[in-house]
């Protein structure tokens, strides 16, 4: 028996017979004891897998960034074009604002039209 074993005898009594179980351990050992060599190489294997997996996880990334990202089988497909790519616009102007000091609404700095009030300014 390891140190700090407590040993349990249970005895059961019949009369004048008296029967006496064989005493056992209600524990093994330490819970945090030293680990046989063969968990030792399990655990140095399953994070020897795990670090370069992810090591190899890194690298496909990596690859697939520096060829766009699509791949070898994207770049052989012809590319569609959408219909609505073709209506709109390529670029897209971008118009100032002022606001108006009467409302405090703001309109478009060039070819501002006046509103239905009767104090607007433009």
């Amino acid at each position: 028996m390891g140190p700090g074993c407590v040993l349990a005898r249970a005895e059961i009594s019949f009369g004048a017979a008296r029967l006496t179980a064989p005493a056992l351990p209600l524990y093994k050992g330490s819970m945090f004891g030293i680990p046989s060599i063969q968990k030792l190489i399990v655990l140095a294997a399953v994070i020897a897998l795990v670090w370069y997996g992810f090591k190899f996880i890194g690298r496909l990334q990596d690859q697939r960034k520096a060829e766009g990202g699509l791949g070898a089988r994207a770049a052989r497909r012809p590319k569609k074009r959408s219909r609505t790519a073709a209506a709109e616009p390529a670029v897209q102007d971008v118009e100032d604002m002022v606001a108006c000091p009467v409302c405090q609404a703001y309109v478009q700095a060039r070819g501002v039209t006046r509103c239905d009030r009767s104090d607007c300014p433009y």
